[in-house]
């Protein structure tokens, strides 16, 4: 069939406005939406928290509160600890040694309660706490505890004891 005949058996898709009528709509939504999927695939930190106090807030009540799994979904691992121990290599792992993290050389739900951020950079928080035996001696904090901002927002990191 030849452009003229097929012309005359379909008229109806051979006027500028039907031709209108079926592309434009169903192109912009299909491309609306594809925009909006990679826009979430391309800026997952758009609905990361990066707002670190919003984080420790959270943070901090899941320690004091003994909320394990809380705590171990705000970590990123492998978790840096002090000199001459392991890595905490994973989520199992974390929450095998989670006492001696938050309960061995300082209090961490007693210190959390008032201890002050601070912060070292626009990705990085540090927490600094007395030792348990010492709980009021704030000029003695040498217990560390690091917080990164990484895509998925801020993590838990390590813990350090400066004086080692």
């Amino acid at each position: 069939m030849t452009s003229t005949n097929a012309n005359k058996a379909f008229p109806e898709f051979n006027s500028p406005a039907s031709i209108r009528a079926c592309r434009p709509w169903g192109v912009i939504r299909w491309q609306t939406w594809l925009a909006g999927i990679l826009i979430l695939l391309l800026v997952p930190n758009s609905f990361a928290q990066t707002d670190f106090s919003t984080f420790w807030h959270k943070f901090k009540s899941a320690v004091i509160a003994g909320d394990k799994a809380t705590v171990a979904e705000m970590t990123k691992f492998p978790v840096s600890m002090p000199a001459f121990q392991k890595a905490i290599r994973n989520k199992a792992d974390f929450l095998r040694r989670y006492d001696e993290i938050f309960k061995g050389e300082a209090n961490a739900v007693q210190c959390f309660a008032s201890a002050k951020p601070q912060k070292q950079s626009a990705g990085r928080y540090e927490i600094y706490c007395p030792f348990k035996e010492t709980p009021k001696d704030w000029e003695n904090a040498p217990i560390r505890f690091e917080f990164e901002l990484i895509k998925a927002g801020w993590k838990f990191v390590g813990l350090d004891n400066i004086n080692e």
